[in-house]
């Protein structure tokens, strides 16, 4: 787990290095945490990381959902799920 105290900077740090910060960004694959009057304000971090953090989102919900679909009784045995697909690709 990465420490975010080791990722802080002020927003005028952020201005005046912003080429830098962002180059920074993509290498280290870190995120920032920016503070504006000594209050931490935002937090950007590389396209690819913040790309892979959706993604994981993404799959997070599925599993919930599933999870929620089974603990309300929503589901069928496998035979029952294969014969529906065959049967769709029949009529399809």
């Amino acid at each position: 787990m990465m420490k975010y105290s080791t990722q802080i900077k002020p927003i005028s740090y952020l201005k005046a290095n912003a080429a830098e910060v962002v180059r920074e960004l993509a290498e280290q694959r870190r995120p920032l945490v920016i503070t504006q009057n000594g209050e931490a304000k935002a937090v950007i971090q590389d396209v690819a990381s913040y790309e892979e953090t959706q993604e994981t989102l993404a799959l997070l919900k599925i599993l919930a959902l599933g999870n929620r679909q089974i603990e309300e009784g929503r589901v069928v045995s496998a035979k029952v799920a294969f014969k529906r697909i065959r049967e769709n690709k029949a009529r399809g």
